[in-house]
This record gives C-alpha cells, sequence and structure tokens, in this order.
C-alpha cells in the first residue's frame, strides 16, 4: 500500500517526565544525540512519506527550531572550519513538515489529532498516524512503518502491535483479537488475570479515509474526558469495517516514562 503522508502528534504537557518537560518538550527528549520524535521521522521517511503533519501545543516551538533553518549555526560551522558537521543541521531533503496547533485547553485525547488534519487531506487518502514519544528500533536501520504499509490491505487500516511479559500488562492497552487476528476492541491497563491477550497497542497506525473522518466526526462532538482514538475503532470496527494487526519485528522503545527513556538509551548508545 502506498502512503505518502503521516500524522505525528507530539502535544500535550508531558506530566508523566516532569519537571524535565517544564522546558523540554516530551517528543524532543533525546535518545543518544536525537530527540524521539526523529526515530519515528526516520521510520516514516525510510518508508516514502514524504509530507508529515506535527500535531503541536500552541506554545510548541522546539519541533519546529529542530526540522528547520538555523542560518547563523551553519554561518558559525562554516567560518570555523567545521564543514564535516554541517550534514548534521541540515533539512531533510525532499521532506515538507506542517504544523497544526492544538489548543492547550481544548479536547484532547489521541483522536483529536487525527480529527484536526482530517480537513487537509483528500477523499481517498490513507496515512500513517505515529504517536511522536515512542518508536520501535531496528538496528540494521529498516522501517517498521514500510512493514506496516506493506501488510495493510488496499484502502484497509492495520495498527502495529507488541508481544510484552504478561506480568507489566496492567501498563498498556491490551488487544482483544477476532478469530482472524485482527482488532476486536481494546481492554485498557487490565491485571493480568484480566488481559485478553499479552499483545498491546503501540499507536502506530494506517488509517484511510473513512476511519480518519470518523474520527473526525467522533471529536467534533462535545463530551466529558478524553477523546480515545480506540473508541473510534470500537464504533468503526462494530459497524462491520476492519482493522488488521501486525506484530512489530523490531524492539518497541518508549520514551514516556523514565524507565523506558533508560533503556532506550542504553539500547541505543551503548548496544545493550
Amino acid at each position: 500500500m502506498s502512503i505518502t503522508k503521516a500524522i505525528i502528534p507530539v502535544a500535550g504537557w508531558g506530566t508523566r517526565r516532569l519537571p524535565i518537560t517544564k522546558a523540554i518538550e516530551k517528543c524532543m527528549l533525546p535518545i543518544g544525540n536525537r530527540p524521539i520524535v526523529d526515530y519515528v521521522v526516520y521510520d516514516c521517511i525510510v518508508a516514502g512519506i514524504r509530507d508529515i503533519y506535527f500535531v503541536i501545543s500552541e506554545e510548541s516551538t522546539q519541533v519546529q527550531a529542530y526540522y528547520g533553518e538555523n542560518a547563523k549555526l551553519h554561518a558559525y560551522l562554516a567560518a570555523n572550519q567545521r564543514e564535516d558537521l554541517l550534514r548534521l543541521i541540515a533539512p531533510l531533503p525532499g521532506v515538507t513538515f506542517h504544523y497544526v496547533r492544538q489548543p492547550n485547553n481544548g479536547k484532547y485525547g489521541t483522536a483529536v489529532p487525527v480529527g484536526l488534519v482530517a480537513p487537509l487531506l483528500q477523499p481517498g487518502e490513507s496515512v500513517a498516524v505515529l504517536m511522536g514519544d515512542d518508536f520501535v528500533y531496528n538496528a540494521d536501520g529498516s522501517s517498521e512503518v514500510a512493514r506496516l504499509m506493506a501488510a495493510t490491505p488496499e484502502n484497509g487500516n492495520a495498527l502495529l502491535s507488541a508481544a510484552i511479559d504478561p506480568a507489566v500488562v496492567s501498563n498498556y492497552g491490551v488487544l482483544a483479537l477476532d478469530e482472524q487476528g485482527n482488532y476486536a476492541h481494546i481492554v485498557d491497563r487490565p491485571t493480568p488475570e484480566a488481559a485478553p491477550s499479552s499483545t498491546i497497542n503501540i499507536s502506530k497506525y494506517v488509517m484511510n479515509y473513512d476511519l480518519i473522518k470518523a474520527a473526525e466526526s467522533y471529536t467534533s462532538a462535545d463530551m466529558t474526558g478524553e477523546y480515545h482514538m480506540t473508541e473510534v475503532m470500537n464504533q468503526y470496527v462494530s459497524s462491520g469495517g476492519s482493522v488488521k494487526v501486525v506484530p512489530i519485528e523490531g524492539q518497541y522503545l518508549d520514551g514516556g516514562s523514565v524507565g523506558g527513556w533508560l533503556h532506550a538509551n542504553n539500547l541505543i548508545v551503548n548496544g545493550r
């Protein structure tokens, strides 16, 4: 399946990582010398995606600064004979970044960014949707997004899943599968005894236009609490739609928690 656009939600206060996220946006926390979100972006680029829609907070500047030009830094490096470093700060060729602002005090939840970008898409388009504070790491540089796209039926929907230790399922949204191995529903943070499986949703999707518009319709309604993308999928599947579940081949790394962030750095920096 050919897809050229991706939505990467990175808005929010990052409260799980306070106090550091008071000054540094959660998606910009470093894994080695690169921010978490850059691993997501590069996975998309290897998969052939050329338009990336960041959904950012109202006051966000750090993502734009990282992916934009820095003329003063460029001039400094050139003047000090450090041309070898210019490739590290050059804008990514052939990729267009779009920035959609999500109100700080407005609706929130994983479905909201999809709803905000929906009006910018064309009927019939499918997109990749990938949260910006976790990623799948492949030491060989291969793309998990590319595998997801290849496994998605034409004009269909799919999500990446990861198998984890059953003892820690209470930290995640756990997938219940139908007889064909497709998405049936999700159980949020179940006890190990109540979990339908040890397979978790890692919020990496391919969505067709129908599912995207369903998210837009869902988030346009007024309700109390969080707008979950999984609720949109529950409604979509109950109405006859299908979402394929694709197991990852790489290693799932979550930068949203201190422990997950340290583990990701140890793996990538130290090769552990």
